[in-house]
């Protein structure tokens, strides 16, 4: 996954992009290790903190957003 900082340069659109496509993602690797067929489990913790990367950028976007309002 990418930096904060690049993370932070996405649109809010990209990010909820990103959101949907990364929880299918999680969802499929916890069936996965859940069937014993996920090479590396780390990859789970991983991808969590991804999504709360995705979480922290999108509501420091929509902070600043509704601030300017």
């Amino acid at each position: 996954m990418k930096k904060f900082s690049e993370i932070r340069d996405l649109t809010v659109e990209e990010l909820r992009k990103r959101m949907l496509s990364s929880r299918e993602e999680l969802f499929e690797m916890t069936m996965k290790h859940s069937m014993g067929q996920l090479a590396a489990p780390s990859q789970i913790r991983d991808k969590r903190r991804s999504i709360s990367r995705i979480k922290t950028a999108l509501s420091m976007k929509l902070k600043t957003t509704r601030g300017q309002k």
